[in-house]
């Protein structure tokens, strides 16, 4: 197959990924990028859909209020409020690739790693960023709030004693059987 936009042997004004796919005889991203808008024109006139990005939320109140947070709980606060704001909207594009996916019945009996597994997993991984930040955030609080509790610490005999409010250890069982040998 020739690459519809160079002559063979031309690497003049390539760059890398298209030298890469004319030496395999694929098309790159862009090339197919822009065939599927050409031929998707027409479809588009049809169905108009906004060209700029979504909007995304304003980061400087959180940033001001993180650069002031003084304490893990603070810290917290910004967290949990800015998980919340951004969450319709991680939501709402989680919903839209299942749709793609989903799109024609493709999805049913798909195997692993075929597009709309893909496109499905990705709708996952855009909830799991929340998540994720959540623990995290839930990780700092536990640390600040409710500690692990310290390991008991060895008496000067060397056995481990209970906690206090329990029986203490049973003493170790008697050797039975052979002595060990050298």
């Amino acid at each position: 197959m020739q690459h519809p936009d160079f002559e063979l042997y031309d690497n003049a004004g390539r760059d890398g990924d298209q030298i890469a796919a004319a030496h395999f005889g694929i098309a790159t991203r862009d090339d197919l990028l822009r065939w599927a808008r050409r031929d998707a024109e027409p479809f588009l006139t049809q169905h108009p859909l906004p060209a700029e990005p979504l909007p995304a939320p304003d980061p400087a109140p959180y940033l001001a209020a993180l650069a002031a947070a003084e304490t893990p709980a603070e810290v917290s606060a910004v967290t949990q409020l800015l998980l919340d704001a951004a969450q319709p909207a991680l939501s709402a594009m989680s919903d839209l690739l299942v749709a793609i996916a989903r799109w024609g019945d493709r999805h049913r009996f798909a195997e692993q790693g075929s597009p709309p597994k893909l496109l499905m997993e990705a709708a996952g991984r855009s909830l799991s960023v929340l998540a994720v930040a959540d623990e995290a955030d839930l990780a700092i609080l536990r640390a600040e709030y409710d500690p692990a509790p310290a390991p008991p610490k060895a008496p000067v005999s060397g056995r481990p004693q209970a906690p206090s409010g329990l029986p203490p250890n049973p003493p170790p069982a008697p050797r039975t059987g052979p002595a060990p040998g050298r």
